[in-house]
């Protein structure tokens, strides 16, 4: 019989629920891995309690790649390292992850299995880290972006075999490459890749499995095939163009701008190790991309919160980076980045999780103030809870009880 977690309590002076509405200076109850109630009731006897200036919904990251970690040359990656050396990796990001104040994310390419099994090892309680949702390999044309770890598929045949083969892995979604990109040497962001009737085929059968299916498309007509083709989020969309817009709201479909995947390339320069044609490309899609996204955002587009964690300098553990990016270089308010990385990024992912309401799965996250002025509060959390578990807290937080590091462990455990 599993025990039962201790109870939580926090005490905060602004809730942002996920769903835009706010709170302000009430108690937050959790019990049994739940939200008991929002508001003034009394605190449960023997419950933890912790003073919190913020409180936010266990943020999720819509785009990950746990196995890599932010290396300067990602393609040199994949021939020097091991599947066992990437695994180490996985769970080491997992858990970073996871102390950043992320609960859940979707992993949308890696080799191997390695995303599907550690999703599976944390759901059993062996390994500490956020929920994922894994894509298993991507889906790529012969020679295409992210051939070196994904799947090669040609034709319509093919790409469907793909997305049945990455079902039988044990993937909950599905990956497909409409456009070249930035990290894959000779591959042009612009160039569409995979085509339309190859899209249309793999999105339908990923449909038919009840799996939702996301492009990478950085180029204007690529984005247009995906979305033709029923795509359920653009990955990027950078050279985004009207059109793409019009299409991306009638087909009810997200994107995930992934602006710290650009920001951390071209801050980094060509003195930082990576490949000269990685930062030439990511500086030409730099020049345009905030002023297309802004357009997209006009145009009435649904953003999802996601960073593109482990691409070069990007780490799993600044997701909150991701975040001040949607404030300054979109525009968006902070209730609108909350929205963006809680309630709808959980939408897009098909999980139960992303509010904070009597009855919601408890994924709560501390922090040290509002992030209504800037998203930096993000950044360092006070303390995270999954599951109704506090599965990581600040030394210098506020609690009216001791909290050591082995009774987190104690309480992670006794929810696995």
């Amino acid at each position: 019989m599993t025990a039962k977690a201790t109870p939580l309590a926090i005490r905060f002076g602004t809730l942002y629920a996920g769903d835009g509405t706010i709170h302000r200076n009430g108690v937050l109850a959790i019990e049994d891995g739940r939200i008991a109630s929002l508001g003034d009731a009394p605190v449960a006897d023997g419950a933890i309690v912790i003073d919190a200036p913020c409180v936010v919904p266990g943020l999720i990251n819509a785009h990950v790649h746990l196995e890599v970690s932010g290396e300067a040359e990602t393609m040199s990656l994949y021939v020097l390292t091991t599947p066992v050396q990437r695994a180490f990796a996985c769970a080491d990001n997992a858990r970073k992850t996871l102390e950043a104040g992320v609960t859940a994310v979707r992993d949308l390419g890696g080799s191997e299995r390695l995303a599907i099994d550690l999703r599976d090892a944390i759901a059993a309680g062996r390994i500490v880290g956020p929920e994922i949702v894994a894509a298993g390999r991507l889906i790529t044309m012969t020679g295409g972006h992210g051939y070196f770890f994904g799947r090669e598929a040609d034709g319509p045949d093919d790409v469907r075999k793909a997305v049945r083969e990455q079902r039988k892995a044990g993937a909950r979604c599905i990956k497909f490459m409409a456009t070249g990109g930035v990290l894959t040497k000779g591959a042009v962001p612009g160039t569409s890749q995979l085509t339309e009737t190859e899209l249309r085929a793999g999105i339908d059968e990923a449909h038919r499995h009840g799996m939702k299916a996301a492009a990478h498309a950085i180029g204007a007509d690529g984005i247009k095939n995906a979305l033709r083709a029923g795509i359920d989020s653009i990955e990027h969309g950078h050279l985004i163009d009207g059109e793409g817009v019009a299409l991306l709201v009638e087909r009810g479909a997200s994107i995930v701008p992934t602006l710290a995947a650009l920001d951390r390339i071209v801050d980094a320069g060509p003195d930082a190790g990576m490949p000269a044609f990685v930062v030439e490309k990511a500086r030409r899609i730099a020049d345009v991309a905030a002023e297309n996204l802004r357009a997209a955002r006009a145009g009435g587009a649904r953003f999802v919160a996601g960073s593109d964690a482990g691409t070069p300098f990007n780490r799993h553990a600044d997701f909150a980076h991701e975040l001040e990016l949607m404030q300054r270089w979109l525009g968006m308010s902070a209730s609108e980045v909350v929205t963006a990385a809680t309630r709808d990024a959980a939408l897009l992912l098909d999980i139960d999780r992303g509010l904070i309401e009597p009855g919601a799965v408890a994924d709560v996250v501390a922090l040290p103030r509002d992030p209504d002025s800037d998203a930096r509060p993000f950044r360092d959390p006070l303390a995270v809870v999954k599951d109704g578990a506090l599965v990581y807290m600040r030394t210098t937080a506020l609690t009216t009880a001791p909290v050591s590091e082995s009774w987190i462990a104690s309480e992670m455990r006794s929810n696995g």
